[in-house]
């Protein structure tokens, strides 16, 4: 498995070794989603014991919370070769066939960002995914010769943090759907600890329960913080990351005791500041910030949402007033702001 390719290419040689090491490689290291887990366990061993590949994957679910890392994971657990690629990486149906036919034997094809397939490429991926062939085009119009090809068998892992991009057709060929969902502080301690013994750092409990509270739910942002608060304790002269310790270093890094960051307090401010709370439509939020729409509703707002400081309604989006609260403003009168909706 080309586990380099799970990473940050512009990482040094050490960070690249300490990135790959923070990835479990087993379903029994693999920290939360339970229910998830649970149901791959016995999928796998099914699987195993009738001597198939597993059935084809689909991971959904806001960004940082393990999908690729599951994919891997799955690979390890049925010892298949693990391809991976993405969405926007396939130009061409061409590109597809030479990923599907590397391999001789069974494997496991990794997509991530699949809801972003071409799709005259994901036209060819439906045999390939129920009749294990493809089709191979020779030349152009009426010298065109049409081959089919069959592989060898393989599980599709796809990943995705738009489920509801997929096409219907393409979801419909997943034997297996898994939804991940945020973690909660008690789980992402534990990650968060298990983390710091891989880097090599001293973490007590509250040290980390802190930090896991502030990380968004993720696994990502936890270990990227703890990365992070690792270099102020060493510049501190701080042997051990205790509660104490991650709170200076979150509160110097602008990440808030709720987990929110310099963007998503811009955010909530300019609906509040610019637009009397909402609503508001999230192209007019994206130009006014200066930030890609995709980047405001996969990065910042499923956050928003779950810690309940954002409303998406039909006419856009709304703050609520824990918003205020949280910001430390004074919310405006009801009737003010049932003015301020109708202008």
């Amino acid at each position: 498995m080309n586990e380099s390719r799970w990473t940050d290419p512009n990482l040094k040689p050490r960070e690249l070794e300490q990135e790959i090491g923070l990835r479990p490689k087993t379903l029994d290291d693999f920290v939360g989603q339970e229910k998830v887990k649970e149901n791959l366990r016995v999928f796998i061993q099914a699987a195993r014991q009738r001597g198939e590949v597993l059935d084809h994957v689909l991971f959904y679910g806001p960004p940082g919370l393990g999908k690729t890392t599951l994919a891997g994971i799955v690979a390890n657990e049925m010892e298949l070769e693990l391809r991976l690629s993405s969405g926007p990486a396939f130009q061409n149906s061409a590109e597809l066939v030479g990923l599907l036919t590397q391999q001789e034997g069974p494997s496991a094809v990794f997509i991530d960002e699949i809801h972003r397939l071409n799709r005259i490429v994901e036209e060819y991926l439906y045999p390939a995914m129920e009749d294990r062939r493809i089709e191979i085009v020779v030349d152009k119009g009426p010298n065109a010769r049409h081959f089919q090809l069959d592989l060898p068998p393989f599980t599709l892992l796809g990943a995705t943090t738009r489920a509801g991009m997929i096409t219907g057709a393409l979801r419909s060929r997943f034997g297996i759907v898994c939804h991940l969902d945020f973690y909660p502080p008690e789980e992402l301690a534990s990650i968060v600890v298990r983390s710091a013994g891989v880097l090599g750092v001293t973490i007590d409990a509250s040290g980390a329960l802190e930090l896991a509270r502030r990380s968004r739910g993720t696994p990502r942002a936890a270990n990227r913080l703890l990365r992070r608060v690792r270099d102020y304790a060493q510049i501190e002269n701080r042997t051990v990351l205790d509660r104490a310790t991650v709170d200076l270093g979150l509160t110097r890094l602008g990440v808030d005791h709720l987990g929110l960051e310099d963007l998503d307090r811009r955010y909530l401010g300019l609906i509040i500041d610019h637009f009397a709370g909402g609503p508001v439509g999230v192209q007019n939020l994206a130009v006014s910030l200066g930030e890609e729409v995709d980047t405001l509703e996969d990065v910042v707002e499923p956050f928003l949402i779950q810690v309940g400081l954002l409303k998406r309604t039909s006419r856009g989006r709304e703050v609520t007033p824990r918003t205020y609260d949280h910001l430390g403003l004074t919310p405006p009168e009801t009737g003010s702001a049932s003015q301020a909706e109708l202008l």
